[in-house]
């Protein structure tokens, strides 16, 4: 973990014993000379640990596979390190979206189309998507009426999701949402084998434009970022999370780093932590490379 800025989180206290010098701050501070032991409950739940204050970790044991050289166990020990570190600061961002305040309320309680029962088309409520829970989960599928298939991506991130579709509804609710008539969005789902994703349409509504499932109202100087011509939109990919609060319905959280500049030679990647096919490419030594997925392979 050395040369890492690490946030640990109250999760980890229980297994890192830090010590710190009198210049040291947390939360802002001053320690006066103090030692900082993480499994004190009455200490601050989050510090950072700054590259020239290493971390000591208790002894860990390593696995050793058949035949492998001392070379490569020493670099796959320090990659070890590198990968708790980032699990660290997942866990640490993650703690730090939970936290959120509110935000704003919705301007309307949406009106979307969905397939009910005796598989007839029927109207629903944003508020009745949440079903008996407090949150619910909105994916902004780029599958509009002007297309004649849907984004690749979107739809590759879905045939992962799919899997985790029937066990998510144990916690939230999740809907996948976009401005092609429910039929054809049924249809979809159909000849995709999704049977745990539920679709509904944005048909009609302002959903999309109001949470950004479109570049309709993009700022325009996000819109010059993105190259949208002016009298020009398409649709967009986002998730969105909502939460109901003492009977009114709040916006909690949306995946704007969907449109934040990428890194070079990198896509968004603003889906990764709920998309299987990169997790996996990223174990391997050919890694992602430039492939990217695409709707069929026939």
């Amino acid at each position: 973990m050395i040369g890492s800025l690490l946030l640990i989180s109250d999760r980890l206290r229980r297994n890192f014993e830090i010590s710190v010098p009198h210049s040291w701050r947390c939360n802002g501070k001053q320690l006066q000379g103090r030692q900082c032991n993480l499994r004190n409950p009455l200490l601050p739940a989050e510090f950072i640990v700054r590259p020239e204050h290493p971390i000591r970790r208790k002894a860990m044991e390593h696995l050793r596979y058949p035949n492998e050289s001392t070379e490569y166990r020493a670099s796959r020990n320090a990659l070890l390190n590198d990968e708790i570190a980032l699990r660290a600061q997942i866990e640490a961002v993650a703690a730090k979206r939970r936290a959120l305040p509110l935000g704003g309320e919705v301007p309307e309680d949406y009106v979307f189309e969905r397939i009910g029962k005796n598989a007839r088309p029927e109207k629903v409520k944003m508020s009745e998507l949440f079903g008996p829970h407090k949150t619910l989960i909105l994916y902004s599928f780029m599958y509009g009426p002007e297309r004649d298939l849907p984004c690749p991506g979107c739809t590759h991130l879905l045939d992962g999701i799919e899997g985790a579709a029937r066990h998510i509804g144990r916690r939230v609710s999740l809907y996948i949402v976009a401005k092609s008539p429910i039929a054809r969005l049924a249809a979809w789902a159909h000849e995709r084998g999704w049977n745990h994703l539920s679709l509904v349409s944005t048909a009609g509504n302002s959903y999309d434009a109001d949470y950004f499932g479109d570049t309709s109202k993009f700022p325009r100087g996000m819109r010059a970022q993105h190259r949208v011509p002016d009298g020009q939109n398409w649709d967009e990919t986002i998730f969105n999370v909502f939460k109901k609060h003492n009977g009114t319905i709040h916006h909690f959280w949306g995946s704007e780093m969907s449109f934040a500049p990428p890194a070079p030679d990198q896509h968004h990647r603003a889906g990764d932590l709920a998309d299987p096919l990169w997790g996996l490419l990223d174990m391997t030594p050919e890694g992602r490379g430039d492939f990217f997925p695409k709707v069929s392979y026939d």
